[in-house]
């Protein structure tokens, strides 16, 4: 079952670590980016980030949408984490057992125009994408942990 899928450039760290496994009650947390599944090297970084007692899967985006859909990773308490909004788009245009986004942080590059929260910087194609979610019924919250108030995609994107 999923219980959050998440954008954060990041991936495993402090926050995704400690504060969002517990506060889900997760137990397998599944990266889907394609940049990541190439990256040897940060894949065994992300390894040694994971928190205890629960599974880490690494796939491309494309990967993870079959295993999403195929009913393999049902049997677990699921964490979806993407690196960026792109990724995200296409895993839920791909799977659609993702009703919920939760923006946690994106990476500033040249390309981002739009910066609607301190951690969110977005480029109008982001943004189009994110509409078109929205539009498609996925809720999108920014939030960059529990405990913190949540700030609505649809009233800033």
């Amino acid at each position: 079952m999923i219980k959050l899928t998440r954008v954060d450039y990041r991936l495993i760290h402090g926050q995704v670590a400690m504060s969002w496994t517990h506060a889900l009650d997760v137990d397998c947390i599944l990266l889907a980016s394609d940049a990541v599944a190439k990256d040897d090297m940060r894949k065994a970084a992300l390894r040694l980030a994971r928190p205890n007692g629960v599974k880490l899967v690494i796939k491309d985006v494309d990967a993870a949408i079959e295993a999403l859909n195929s009913g393999v990773t049902d049997k677990y308490s699921l964490f979806i984490i993407t690196e960026t909004i792109e990724d995200v788009y296409r895993l839920a245009k791909g799977c659609k057992d993702i009703k919920e986004i939760n923006l946690g942080g994106t990476r500033k590059t040249p390309e981002t125009t739009l910066h609607p929260t301190p951690a969110i910087f977005a480029t109008e194609k982001d943004a189009e994408h994110i509409q078109e979610l929205l539009g498609d019924g996925v809720a999108i919250e920014i939030c960059q942990v529990p405990n913190d108030a949540k700030v609505f995609a649809k009233d800033v994107f």
